[in-house]
């Protein structure tokens, strides 16, 4: 449900790695009905591997829809007070001692440090390493990132390394700081303590003072520089909460704040997750730990291949109209295709973060029709899912929802069918068309005091869908063929 500008608002930009947005939420933290602004774009990609991007192109998109949101606001815009921010988690770049970009701004999708990620092994215990930050000797983490960086041209002049939201902040206010969940998703973090790892930068070779200090969500900014300052009066002197990971947000916008509800993604690629205010956690092996602020902990796995397998299927093999595919799809029986589908075509994370790991497609035969590839994928990339979901589980007994949000899932009823048998749970699809920048505004009104608890808001979900206890035998089947394959072409 949306509502019109007539008391309190948040403005809100969420900073994704395929475009940049900017909205308007009432105290209630709903959507304002016409106040958007988006600015689409593509990371750069390199042959080696390489996923980065011009630091000061996106700093100029986040401007452009901050300056069409205001113009949309008109008058509307005196009542913004407070800004939020939400960001992709795992992203760093090198700045010098006066703060000018020494480097691009590498994110999570880059795999060129990957070596380094082996080489981690002879010098620190990854399950003693995991236990601590919750983090795994993958290339997105600056635990690895920061050693392969060393062969930088410009590594020796870096002064202060940092993710793309703290270098807005920095443009924006004259100085940064990093909020704990931004920084728990570096793997530099430990997660228990809330404080930067000494072994692990160590080994990253990184000292305390070429990272922010770490700060909340609450540890709000305030005055604008100059030319900002005067560019958008009615932002000059709001509060600013420091930008906080997207991940984390898209689970609070989807009304999964507590451990009743974990929240499965699917865009370009997918996260399953939960989140649960504890003063300690004991972080178990193959799922990742980061935070949302210094209360919430956020629990889960993640999927390099989604949505971005559906185009490559689409896309190799030439399949026709997005709705006949979508009806040929659901007319199909659960693994009746006979083939046994890896779904890494950019490399594994959870839960086995094997980095080099590439798809692969068993039983093909002169029968198989490239629809039944399609549906494959979908069916793999729900068996993976079926098995984080049983991991979470482990941990929280206690879910007993799961949310489903995500553009690629969402718009596919098939394939949204074909997760809740794979999960053998019914999916509440969300109805929240901007779930990270409604988390990140939760957490903003809550930080404020306009709310008390940025769980009482209820979050629109839509009706929901029910798995099929036949179908989830069989796919519980071919979820065990699957492991077989994974044993024996990644593990081996």
């Amino acid at each position: 449900m949306t509502r019109t500008a007539d008391g309190a608002l948040v403005l809100t930009l969420d900073i994704g790695s395929s475009s940049v947005r900017a909205l308007l939420f009432d105290a209630g933290a709903r959507p304002v009905d016409g106040f958007e602004a988006r600015r689409p774009h593509a990371m750069r990609t390199t042959p080696d591997g390489g996923v980065e991007c011009d630091p000061e192109f996106l700093l100029g998109l986040v401007v452009d829809a901050v300056d069409e949101l205001l113009t949309k606001a008109g008058p509307a815009a005196h009542r913004i007070k407070a800004v939020a921010c939400c960001t992709f988690w795992h992203s760093v770049m090198g700045l010098d001692a006066s703060g000018s970009p020494l480097t691009p701004l590498y994110t999570w999708a880059d795999t060129r440090a990957e070596k380094e990620g082996r080489e981690l092994h002879r010098v620190m215990d990854e399950k003693k390493y995991h236990s601590r930050t919750g983090a795994f000797f993958h290339p997105l983490y600056l635990s690895v990132k920061l050693r392969w960086l060393r062969g930088h041209p410009a590594y020796a002049r870096v002064a202060s390394w940092m993710s793309f939201g703290e270098y807005l902040y920095k443009r924006l206010f004259g100085k940064a700081a990093v909020t704990v969940s931004m920084a728990s998703g570096t793997g530099l973090l430990d997660i228990n303590r809330c404080d930067w790892d000494p072994e692990t930068l160590a080994a990253a070779g990184v000292a305390v003072s070429q990272l922010n200090p770490i700060c909340d969500v609450k540890n709000a900014f305030v005055g604008l520089q100059d030319p900002y300052k005067a560019k958008w009066p009615a932002l000059k002197d709001v509060p600013w909460s420091p930008p906080v990971g997207d991940g984390a947000c898209n689970n609070l916008g989807s009304g999964c704040a507590t451990p009743e509800r974990v929240c499965v993604m699917v865009g370009t690629s997918g996260a399953m997750r939960v989140v649960e205010a504890v003063d300690r956690v004991d972080i178990p092996w193959g799922l990742w730990c980061y935070r949302a602020d210094r209360r919430r902990v956020v629990l889960g796995g993640a999927l390099n291949d989604g949505g971005n397998l559906v185009d490559w299927c689409r896309r190799t093999f030439q399949l026709g109209a997005a709705d006949e595919v979508e009806r040929e799809i659901a007319a199909m029986e659960p693994d009746a295709h006979g083939l046994t589908f890896l779904p890494f075509l950019a490399g594994e994370r959870s839960p086995g973060w094997v980095a080099h790991a590439r798809a692969s497609i068993a039983g093909l035969s002169l029968d198989t029709k490239p629809v039944q590839i399609l549906r494959a994928g979908m069916e793999a990339v729900a068996l993976r899912f079926a098995l984080i979901h049983g991991m979470i589980r482990e941990v929280f007994p206690q879910v007993s929802e799961t949310v489903a949000s995500g553009g690629a899932l969402l718009k596919s009823p098939a394939w949204t069918q074909i997760l809740a048998d794979a999960i053998g749970r019914p999916l509440l699809p969300s109805a929240e068309p901007e779930a990270s920048c409604r988390g990140a505004a939760l957490l903003t009104l809550e930080a404020i005091g306009i709310l008390p608890r940025l769980e009482d808001p209820p979050a629109a979900l839509g009706p929901a869908v029910v798995p099929d206890p036949a179908r989830h035998a069989r796919y519980s089947a071919a979820l065990k063929r699957q492991k077989l394959q994974y044993s024996k072409l990644v593990q081996e």
